[in-house]
């Protein structure tokens, strides 16, 4: 009996290599086909990318999968996971500065599925524009996923700047007992606000030393306190830099910002632009930050039950997610003014023999 395959057009929404990671990632998990075209139709470049590519690569080989169309540039893939997740320890190179945070979170949700637990190394970028960094992975995503029952490690082996990438992580992930669902409504008062400033390979222009003092100068002007570690570094094999912040609610609500360097974009504007950004979704009164708002979705569908929280806007990333969790889970989802929620199909996965 030919078995049913998942359709999905790269252009709806928002049209970014997101969708492509997620239904791959939903694919995976499930055991199903999936035909995927006009991938990145919208974008200056479209089709796949490297750090794309890599993330479907990556969720075939941990499947036991096969891909139609596995090249950069190609707009049209059939992908075919294998019936089930396996674990084990696997190392990637995404080959260029392309996200390995996004590759990463691409393999979170069916490795937690697996069989047995999972190590994976993976090489790429770790800090530039359009992802998220590595900072904001551990400290806001990866800790909200834990409240949701899942079991995640994440840890930053080298940093990885564009252009030249070269950095590495290693994810660790342990089969969930059971997801669950988060309820956060009610944003709280911050309890405290951590970040890390780092700087690779610029100790002499202080560049660490320089975003940390600004963030703490523009947090004190709202009354607020910053413990903000610096970190220098050397094992790099470039110059770069990045900030984070991340606030804690006393309701458990986590709201972090992030900004990666650049040639040209000097360490204060990265301070003023990272504090801007946190202090606007504190403002919001949010109980997620303007990433974490799209990021939690796809577990939030895979749980039981139903997941609420309030987002700082709709954007086309939480429109393409809410989308993509319907049309490829059947999760139903709504959203009253900035209240999201999302009824979740409490994935169990089906046994199909052992290893």
């Amino acid at each position: 009996m030919r078995q049913a395959m998942i359709e999905i057009d790269g252009s709806t929404h928002s049209g970014s290599g997101t969708l492509l990671r997620y239904a791959v990632a939903l694919a995976t998990v499930k055991g199903e086909p999936l035909h995927m075209k006009r991938i990145r139709a919208k974008r200056p470049k479209p089709g796949l990318r490297p750090q794309h590519l890599a993330a479907v690569q990556a969720c075939a080989r941990i499947s036991g999968g096969a891909i139609e169309g596995a090249e950069v540039g190609s707009q049209e893939i059939v992908y075919r996971p294998g019936p089930r997740v396996h674990g084990g320890e696997f190392r990637f190179d995404i080959g260029t500065a392309g996200s390995a945070t996004m590759a990463a979170f691409t393999l979170i949700p069916p490795a937690l599925f697996a069989s047995r637990p999972s190590v994976v190394s993976i090489t790429g970028g770790l800090f530039q524009d359009f992802a998220p960094t590595l900072f904001h992975m551990e400290h806001v995503l990866i800790r909200s996923m834990r409240a949701m029952g899942a079991d995640v490690k994440i840890e930053m082996i080298r940093p990885g700047y564009f252009p030249k990438g070269g950095g590495r992580l290693k994810l660790a992930i342990n089969p969930t007992r059971g997801l669950q669902p988060l309820k956060r409504l009610v944003p709280g008062r911050v309890r405290t606000i951590r970040g890390t400033a780092l700087a690779s390979n610029l100790r002499e222009q202080q560049v660490a030393r320089r975003m940390a003092d600004r963030c703490s100068a523009r947090l004190l002007e709202r009354g607020l306190k910053g413990h903000i570690e610096i970190l220098e570094e050397t094992d790099a094999i470039q110059r770069g830099a990045a900030l984070a912040l991340w606030a804690e609610t006393d309701t458990g609500c986590l709201i972090g910002a992030d900004q990666a360097g650049k040639q040209g974009r000097r360490s204060e504007d990265i301070a003023d632009f990272v504090v801007s950004t946190l202090l606007e979704d504190l403002d919001s009164g949010a109980t997620t930050d303007r990433h974490l708002a799209d990021q939690l979705i796809l577990l939030a569908a895979l749980a039981p039950g139903t997941t609420e929280y309030t987002i700082p806007a709709i954007t086309e990333h939480v429109e393409a997610n809410l989308w993509l969790v319907e049309t490829i889970l059947g999760a139903r989802s709504e959203i009253r003014g900035r209240v999201l929620r999302i009824e979740g199909i409490g994935w169990k996965p089906l046994r199909k023999g052992s290893e």
